[in-house]
């Protein structure tokens, strides 16, 4: 995971989302990546949590709404940071820019610690409607 992230290894998300699709049990009408900070995704040259939606919803067949949600406060990496100060950091940091009315939507994300980053995408994607929100992840650090 630390490779495929940090070090930019790329030929890893297929290998990396079929672990993800494995675990998965409930039908979505559409994935949702998580969005990074336009400087994040200038840093890091790619969305890891987007390779990794790309090819759960190839292989699923579940659509991909790879821009529908928006980063637009560029926060500290949560990495950084007490788990205390999570939750505000990332409050009011997403904006969702698709109706998603009666929809089941999951959210792609690479790793959870407190779920604060998840929850405030979710708490986002039911603002626009979305009926039920789940997340997918690829690993969660341990508490």
């Amino acid at each position: 995971v630390h490779a495929y992230k940090y070090r930019s290894q790329l030929s890893l998300a297929p290998l990396l989302a079929a672990q993800v699709a494995r675990t998965v049990s409930v039908p979505v009408d559409a994935i949702i990546p998580m969005p990074l900070a336009r400087a994040r995704l200038r840093e890091r040259g790619f969305n890891q949590a987007h390779e990794l939606a790309r090819h759960l919803g190839s292989g699923l067949r579940v659509t991909v709404l790879a821009n529908a949600c928006r980063k637009i406060v560029d926060t500290p990496p949560q990495a950084q940071l007490a788990w205390s100060e999570r939750v505000r950091n990332i409050r009011s940091a997403f904006v969702c820019d698709v109706e998603l009315t009666g929809k089941r939507v999951a959210i792609v994300d690479d790793v959870m610690t407190t779920g604060a980053t998840l929850n405030e995408l979710a708490r986002n994607l039911k603002r626009a409607g979305a009926a039920h929100v789940e997340g997918w992840v690829l690993a969660r650090t341990l508490l």
